[in-house]
């Protein structure tokens, strides 16, 4: 499994960084839509355990991704990420082999590379603008901060769960997260 080392800004000012990004020679890949489906196991045994297999299609690309994080630290997330051409087909695999799909996602993500490291700026509903960054090190996000201006000291590790968590929302009682709708499941009792 590949380790994943990154990091997150909340609440940044996305027009302010787009233009020190360009000033610094980022390479701008572009923004574009992100559509996802987030797996669990279909007994719920791994719910809040921090593991979960995502299906994600962008424009020109649909990604399988196994990812667990159990420290959410800067460097403890890992993951197996292969591509895929065929989003239904492999949704209903998931689904036989006994995953169940949990939520269904939208963000926009606005990406740029500066040297060995990626700059992710994501748009989700009901939540800030937050700016991810992705390195083979924790010395080139350090590094990068210290370029762009970013407090290491005010990072957070967290992944997207935990941010939402952060503003108040637990995405394991959230079944749609969509531009045009937010659906929370529906309590039983």
């Amino acid at each position: 499994m590949q380790k994943e080392i990154e990091t997150r800004f909340l609440e940044i000012k996305k027009d302010e960084l787009v233009k020190q990004l360009i000033s610094l020679g980022a390479i701008d890949k572009g923004e574009e839509k992100l559509e996802e489906i987030i797996f669990h196991a279909a007994d719920g045994s791994w719910i809040g355990k921090r593991k979960y297999v995502r299906l994600r299609k962008t424009k020109d690309k649909i990604k399988l991704t196994y990812k667990e994080n159990k420290e959410q630290t800067v460097d403890s997330a890992k993951e197996i990420e292969l591509e895929i051409s065929d989003l239904d087909q492999c949704s209903k695999f998931l689904e036989k082999v006994g995953l169940k799909a949990m939520r269904k996602l939208e963000k926009y993500r606005h990406t740029f590379e500066l040297g060995d490291v990626t700059i992710d700026i994501d748009t989700w509903p009901k939540i800030p603008t937050y700016v991810e960054i992705e390195g083979p090190s924790v010395e080139s996000l350090k590094n990068f901060c210290n370029k762009i201006g970013f407090d290491w000291e005010k990072r957070f590790d967290g992944d997207a769960r935990e941010v939402f968590r952060h503003y108040g929302y637990d995405l394991d009682k959230v079944d749609i997260i969509t531009f045009s709708e937010f659906k929370e499941i529906k309590s039983k009792e």
